[in-house]
């Protein structure tokens, strides 16, 4: 009986690691996965959504809230235990620590078939997120684009760098073909998860290896004061 025991533990051992190596080979980067590398938000953080009011109809909002929804599904199993936390409508992009404002703005690169930027500040000096705005090119008006805008944009805030050779249906960050054509991704793939947890892994690490920031306290609406910190501008 104990040799049956044993046995049968070395088959569930070994099948699981034949299945996460399966997994692994699947998500080969630059093939099916996205690199890792850009800034995070903190671990275990609430982000806190708003919408600029006049850059949106209100029957586009369901598309631009269905990404929160998407990547809030899968807060677990990458590790990142980050969730959005939709507040309303603004006036104006907001610089308020946990804030992530979506907006308009000229932005498309025809070279790169950009649409779409990612763009944030560090008050730590740390690569961990303090604001965010995701700036959407008007060009981009199919509303099922929106959504996979909104998507792909959120995959850079949890560190996932483009990937312009990745095949179709394999992740987010792949590009868009032609303006307002779907690339058909609404919600993150299971190797977008997967380098997720990676680089939340590395995220974690340096948390743990350096002190945490003092908090930032800025009023909702104001920019922040001048000082020599760079604003990273990120496009897809």
């Amino acid at each position: 009986m104990k040799k049956l025991v044993t046995v049968y533990f070395l088959l569930i051992v070994l099948t699981t690691f034949t299945t996460a190596a399966a997994q692994s080979s699947s998500c080969k980067v630059g093939v099916a996965a996205a690199s890792v590398g850009f800034w995070t938000w903190a671990p275990e953080s609430k982000i806190k959504v708003y919408i600029d009011r006049y850059d949106f109809e209100p029957k586009e909002h369901e598309y631009l809230l269905a990404p929160l929804s998407a990547w809030n599904a899968v807060s677990q199993a990458t590790g990142s235990r980050v969730k959005f936390e939709y507040q309303g409508i603004t006036d104006r992009p907001l610089y308020c620590e946990n804030c992530l404002t979506i907006v308009r703005g000229e932005v498309f690169d025809k070279s790169k078939r950009h649409l779409t930027e990612l763009r944030t500040y560090s008050a730590g000096k740390d690569r961990i997120m303090t604001w965010a705005h995701i700036v959407i090119d008007p060009l981009l008006t199919n509303p099922r684009t929106l959504t996979n805008a909104l998507v792909h944009e959120l995959g850079h805030s949890f560190g996932l760098l483009d990937c312009y050779s990745c095949k179709q249906d394999t992740t987010v960050m792949i590009q868009f073909k032609s303006i307002n054509v779907s690339n058909e991704m609404d919600r993150p793939s299971a190797c977008d998860v997967a380098q997720v947890k990676i680089a939340y892994q590395s995220v974690t690490a340096q948390l743990k290896r350096s002190p945490q920031p003092k908090p930032l306290v800025v009023d909702e609406g104001e920019e922040p004061v001048d000082d020599d910190s760079p604003v990273v501008i990120r496009k897809p």
